[in-house]
């Protein structure tokens, strides 16, 4: 059996790695245009369709935007969490997974996540995330703007732990979870457990003690996977589908 990744590659996608190599070589930022198209196929030595078919792909990854008309063109982006999420959905769903798989890829992740955090946050960081608790503290009676504080403390852990790649996968992680209609609900009782878990977190993180900030962070998701496992076990075990994501 041929290996996918020995597969030759098409000629549009070569050329779509050319254009983003092109973009970082020539220092190329967000709202920096490409060249004309005419430029563009004398530069790369394609037909018109690969051009196009090439440009496509890269307007769905995120990388440009694609403005028709007079003035318009191919114009560079910056790819955000949502093109993940939309991939990993995708890939999800064709593997049978369930929505379980995510909270237990949180299980694994956070509390390492924590840990850098208390190493590598920023000033600024920090801030953010003292903001996002003091939302927590003042909405523990308002169901959807105490999630929304509480998706954004963990989202400011996630790149205070300095690895982008964390940062991206918990926005991912998190818009293919909360995206869904899973029916999970929180009492006021549960959101205070989650407020005074997500309290031990931040101080750990204050303090700069990454054992603590682990170790509280592990307790924090063990506890929320446990409710979850009690209270909503059909959401839990329903499959992941791209549909539910929108």
């Amino acid at each position: 059996m041929v290996d996918k990744f020995d597969r030759p590659q098409k000629t549009a996608m070569i050329v779509a790695r050319r254009i983003i190599a092109d973009i970082s070589d020539r220092g190329l930022v967000p709202g920096d245009r490409l060249p004309p198209e005419k430029v563009m196929l004398e530069e790369y030595n394609v037909g018109r369709g690969t051009l196009r078919e090439s440009l496509r792909f890269l307007e769905l990854s995120g990388a440009i935007s694609l403005k028709p008309g007079p003035g318009g063109g191919p114009t560079v982006e910056k790819p955000e969490a949502s093109h993940l999420m939309n991939s990993l959905g995708l890939l999800l769903q064709f593997e049978g997974a369930q929505f379980a798989t995510i909270v237990e890829a949180r299980i694994g992740l956070e509390p390492l996540m924590a840990r850098l955090a208390a190493e590598r946050i920023t000033a600024d960081q920090l801030v953010q995330l003292e903001v996002s608790l003091n939302d927590m503290r003042g909405s523990v009676d308002d169901l959807a703007r105490f999630l929304a504080a509480n998706r954004q403390f963990h989202n400011v852990i996630a790149w205070a732990s300095g690895n982008a790649l964390f940062g991206y996968l918990i926005d991912a992680l998190d818009g293919v979870f909360a995206g869904a209609s899973l029916g999970v609900d929180y009492s006021e009782l549960a959101r205070a457990k989650v407020l005074e878990a997500d309290i031990a977190v931040f101080e750990g993180i204050a303090a700069g003690d990454p054992t603590a900030a682990e170790l509280a962070m592990r307790n924090h998701v063990s506890e929320w996977t446990a409710f979850l496992v009690k209270k909503f076990p059909a959401a839990l075990a329903r499959p992941i589908t791209w549909e539910s994501m929108l």
